[in-house]
């Protein structure tokens, strides 16, 4: 376990060793290696049975797991993967995957695709990474990805070969068993006598872009090599921690922040299911899984943690956790303090992009608690608040407190993007990133977001930070999520609305939730205008919050209520849906079911909705 920091001039400290002084390798696989070849048999990968925390678990030997990755790559190289060619996955969390990884990455480039998107999204996915080469799960693993494979092999005749694991499929021409396969190549070595190049690219990562084709984030191997240090030393992870681990490997939570980095140190990953936090049972059971297995550093995203206090630890010891961490999103303060008070334990809220390999900041695990602040920023990491001019050009650094653009640098940030047009805007001059955060540095050093600078609520030309809306609605003993948006407004532009998924079990009325909110928020306009209940929350793989189907089912409420009396008299039929375009943005659809006088009618539409500038096209 690294020295805990406790406060920003502990970080800036450890800054005084250059950073290539302090790496064991300068990439994630002979990183691994090293641990490998130091404790064979320390355990580096063990799988839950879901949903039975008394059976029990298979383990991977760290020894074991690097003679897969090893075979692993051999394979791969074998069939012509080289440096600079790509292999795509989809696969939920198994052995496999943790080897296609590391080994993958070893062999070639490695990117990791989300198999719950729709085949379009993936075909476009895997042709902007010019994929070459596919592992999927086969129909015993995962029939919902499999059946996905026939459609992405048509569209894609580029794939020289596809690789089935777990079985189930017939074999046909360039389908292969990934397991019969890998299983004929030297476990020890590789084949190829590759020496890794910290410059050279390890591994693609799709965004959790709102908008479009999501964009293709490349890391070098010196990015997670450096990543590995700076978040090891940040979280504390080494040899016999045992870290929970639910998250998508197809994210940089769940393939670099608790795969690549707690491996790299030693630490055994405990797999909760093969769909990871998606599957009820590993919530319900998570702290009997503590217990069970003494897990020592709990880490997961917040709207897993805030399902946890649903769940009464009771007599369940959980005494081996040193601390939990979170980060993806901001964690709800009130959830914050709920969970420090169960656990008894520092919880740690981070910060970082798919674009910055890991995380950039993190609240100090020896420091003074500071719920709701995203931390110090990580050693050997940069970043900054600035004010930017409308291009997109630094002004100014922020001053202390100041609200700014939230701008990261250092060596773990992106060289750019596969699609080269999106590096506009996000990385600018002198190796920062744009992330489209708003953010303050306090006096001690402490990063505190404000809210994302596209997700501002412009009210007539008044900025509402949502966070203000959100946080007031968690105070709520009913409120389980809450998120605010803007709805479309032809006076203001834009008018505060806010969801809300209560706590199972527990009931509010919309008017208590808005009577509660109006009592508690300052500013009379950030008052939200409207409140609506959800069952579920829309949220991403990894557990954000969706906002833009929040928004989009916000534009569809205010065009459908608009257009409603004019359809009555007209006697027409309308449908509004709203959604994501790879040229707008956003596009809202009108579908439109007329008898006599269509023409007319379409100009009625576009005489309703032209005081908005969200674009929208009338089917009839």
């Amino acid at each position: 376990m690294r020295e805990p920091l406790r406060n920003n001039a502990d970080a800036r400290a450890l800054e005084q060793t250059p950073l290539r002084d302090l790496l064991t390798a300068d990439n994630a696989f002979d990183a691994i290696r090293q641990r490998a070849e130091a404790d064979p048999d320390n355990i580096a990968l063990k799988f839950l049975v879901p949903g039975e925390v008394e059976a029990p678990p298979r383990d991977v030997s760290y020894g074991q797991f690097m003679a897969g990755c090893y075979r692993t790559a051999n394979m791969l190289h074998d069939h012509d993967l080289g440096p600079g060619d790509v292999v795509s996955f989809l696969l939920p969390l198994c052995e496999e995957a943790y080897c296609t990884i590391v080994g993958g990455e070893a062999a070639g480039i490695v990117n990791a695709v989300n198999p719950m998107l729709e085949d379009w999204q993936i075909i476009k996915i895997l042709q902007a990474a010019n994929t070459k080469i596919l592992i999927a799960a086969g129909p015993e693993m995962a029939p919902e990805i499999w059946a996905k494979v026939a459609a992405l092999r048509t569209a894609l005749p580029e794939l020289t070969v596809t690789f089935q694991v777990g079985g189930g499929a017939e074999l046909v021409d360039g389908v292969k068993s990934f397991g019969a396969t890998q299983a004929g190549y030297p476990d020890d070595h590789l084949v190829s006598g590759r020496q890794i190049q910290p410059g050279e690219i390890a591994s693609y990562f799709h965004t959790g872009g709102t908008t479009g084709t999501p964009k293709l984030a490349q890391h070098t191997h010196y990015m997670q090599a450096t990543q590995i240090w700076s978040t090891g030393q940040a979280i504390g992870y080494g040899p016999g921690d045992s870290l929970t681990t639910g998250l998508p490997l197809f994210h940089i939570g769940g393939s670099i922040v608790c795969g690549l980095v707690p491996l790299a140190h030693g630490t055994t990953l405990v797999v909760v299911s093969p769909a990871g936090f998606r599957d009820p049972s590993t919530v319900r059971d998570m702290w009997r899984l503590v217990e069970q297995h003494r897990i020592t550093i709990l880490g997961t995203v917040p709207t897993v943690f805030g399902a946890l206090l649903n769940s009464p630890v009771g007599e369940t010891d959980i005494s081996s956790i040193r601390h939990g961490f979170t980060g993806g999103a901001p964690l709800p303060t009130e959830v914050g303090r709920a969970l420090i008070k169960t656990m008894g334990k520092p919880l740690l809220e981070g910060y970082g992009m798919t674009e910055t390999t890991s995380f950039v900041t993190m609240l100090p695990r020896n420091g003074p608690p500071a719920v709701g602040s995203a931390g110090i920023v990580v050693p050997h990491c940069k970043v900054k608040t600035a004010i930017l001019d409308d291009a997109g050009n630094v002004l100014r650094d922020c001053a202390v407190d100041e609200i700014g653009v939230v701008l990261m640098g250092g060596p773990g940030v992106t060289p750019g993007y596969v699609q080269t047009q999106y590096n506009a805007g996000a990385l600018l001059a002198d190796g920062w990133l744009n992330s489209g955060d708003l953010g303050r540095f306090d006096s001690a050093g402490l990063l505190w977001l404000t809210g994302r600078a596209k997700d501002l609520i412009i009210r007539g030309g008044h900025n509402i930070d949502p966070a203000v809306i959100e946080e007031t609605l968690h105070q709520h003993p009913s409120v389980e999520l809450a998120a605010a948006v803007g709805k479309p407004d032809a006076y203001a532009g834009e008018l505060p609305i806010a969801y809300v998924q209560l706590k199972p079990g527990a009931e509010a009325s919309v008017e208590e939730l808005q009577a509660f909110a109006r009592e508690r928020i300052p500013e009379r306009a950030a008052n939200p205008v409207n409140l609506f209940l959800l069952d579920v929350m829309p949220q991403t793989a990894v557990g954000k919050i969706f906002k833009p189907a929040l928004r989009w089912d916000a534009i569809e409420r205010v065009f459908s209520e608009l257009l409603a009396p004019a359809a009555a008299a007209a006697g027409a039929e309308i449908a509004v849906a709203a959604g994501v375009s790879d040229v707008h943005g956003t596009l809202v659809t009108v579908d439109l079911t007329i008898d006599k006088n269509k023409k007319d009618f379409i100009k009625k539409i576009y005489e309703i909705l032209s005081p908005f500038t969200i674009n929208y096209e009338i089917k009839d």
